[in-house]
């Protein structure tokens, strides 16, 4: 492509840019009488074509011209937004003022020959003015507490770690602040994700919603909660044991999942033993659902906040225990005490002992070890939940849970044990 036929391709798309977010404003616009808009479809094109046209230019005369222009448009632009909020035109609104800027700024990089950056930010910037009124819904649906609760994420990732040191500390050099507390952001974007994917498609639509999605926030709280429901309500033990093996069985993509973004060496070999566990779970939660035609639970929201920093902090605790004592007992007892502390750690919780294995697995203990060890842990953790339904929720409960569980753990360690060893 010669330089000629370069310059037409920015320029065009450059206009074609502005013409993307001229559509949506026009057609949001489209029953305000001309001259009350501050720019319609043909403006659009024309403000990013002289974004496009001035970064051309400015390539022989100097970028200061850019800048000038952008100054001239915004003055122009300001002066038509007054006229019209004086005049009490129905386009008042600084949105589309903004947007007009913006066609201009996504016109002049497509000239500058950043046409896949320029052209990938045109079409959020339409989606975002496109979907106001989903946007609004949002807003105006979310609680304070949510708020404060995504306010706190960004915290815990955006602000605090990036500053944390990426060495390792204490006793084996197992301690890096950096890698632990990016694993309990990990941990509680999931959650943060999973409480949302409830309230969106709503607990009270059916079980099959509340234990996919609370399984992939927390299958133990769901557990509990569920457990505790059927004990108030006998009637609905069909239900809401559907619900519990949903959530369980969501665990095993989730630990895969995380043992993935750690270390995808692990994929391969955690993927069927996983899978198996998966569908044997599934199964049966869908046959149950299938033949007793559930149309709505009457549950609550297994979870009331999609995040507290006390858990993460207290997450964070026990992933630095179970990282000292995979360190310690693979220095004391080898390999058989790795295995040892994932039986321990799968009675409480599968994400630390998860995370700690996949991150040693990198440089420190073998591939057999960490899956095997991760698979111990989600059986333990399975049978720990199937125990906990028949404790808390009653007999019947217990038994629709606890042997679907036992089933999955004993094949899905098979299976483990027959591609590893």
């Amino acid at each position: 492509m010669s330089e000629e036929q370069l310059i037409y391709y920015h320029l065009a798309a450059a206009l074609l840019l502005g013409l993307l977010m001229g559509v949506e404003r026009g057609w949001k616009t489209r029953d305000v009488e001309e001259g009350q808009r501050v720019a319609g479809l043909r403006t659009y094109g024309l403000i990013g074509l002289l974004g496009g046209g001035s970064a051309v230019l400015a390539q022989q005369v100097g970028e200061l011209l850019v800048g000038l222009i952008f100054i001239g448009l915004t003055g122009a632009l300001t002066t038509v937004y007054v006229v019209n909020r004086r005049e009490g035109g129905a386009d008042v609104g600084i949105t589309s003022l903004v947007a007009s800027l913006l066609a201009f700024i996504f016109g002049a990089l497509a000239g500058l020959g950043e046409v896949a950056v320029a052209g990938a930010a045109a079409v959020v910037t339409t989606l975002l003015l496109g979907y106001k009124p989903l946007l609004h819904r949002w807003i105006q649906a979310l609680e304070s507490h949510e708020l404060h609760a995504g306010l706190k994420l960004l915290l815990i990732s955006v602000v605090m770690l990036p500053v944390l040191p990426r060495q390792g500390y204490g006793p084996w050099e197992a301690l890096n602040p950096y890698e632990i507390w990016w694993m309990v952001v990990l941990i509680a974007s999931i959650s943060f994700v999973g409480y949302f994917a409830i309230k969106i498609a709503g607990a009270r639509r059916g079980t099959l919603f509340t234990g996919l999605f609370g399984g992939l926030a927390s299958s133990t709280a769901l557990t509990l909660h569920l457990a505790r429901a059927a004990r108030r309500r006998p009637a609905q033990v069909p239900l809401l044991g559907i619900g519990i093996l949903f959530a369980c069985g969501t665990m095993f993509p989730r630990m895969l999942l995380i043992a993935a973004i750690l270390n995808m060496q692990l994929l391969r070999p955690l993927l069927l033993p996983a899978a198996v566990m998966t569908v044997l779970v599934y199964a049966p939660a869908l046959y149950y659902w299938w033949s007793s035609k559930p149309a709505k639970t009457e549950t609550e929201a297994p979870l009331n906040n999609p995040l507290e920093l006390r858990t993460a902090v207290s997450f964070g605790l026990l992933l630095t225990l179970v990282l000292l004592l995979s360190k310690a007992l693979q220095a004391w007892l080898g390999e058989a005490g790795v295995l040892m502390l994932a039986v321990a750690s799968g009675v409480a919780d599968v994400d630390a002992i998860t995370l700690s294995l996949a991150r040693m697995s990198e440089d420190q203990l073998g591939i057999r070890i960490a899956v095997s060890g991760i698979l111990i842990a989600a059986a333990v953790n399975s049978l720990v939940k199937g125990g906990m339904a028949a404790v808390i929720g009653g007999a019947r409960i217990g038994l629709r849970v606890g042997v679907p569980l036992l089933v999955s753990s004993a094949t899905g360690l098979l299976v483990g044990w027959l591609l590893l060893w």
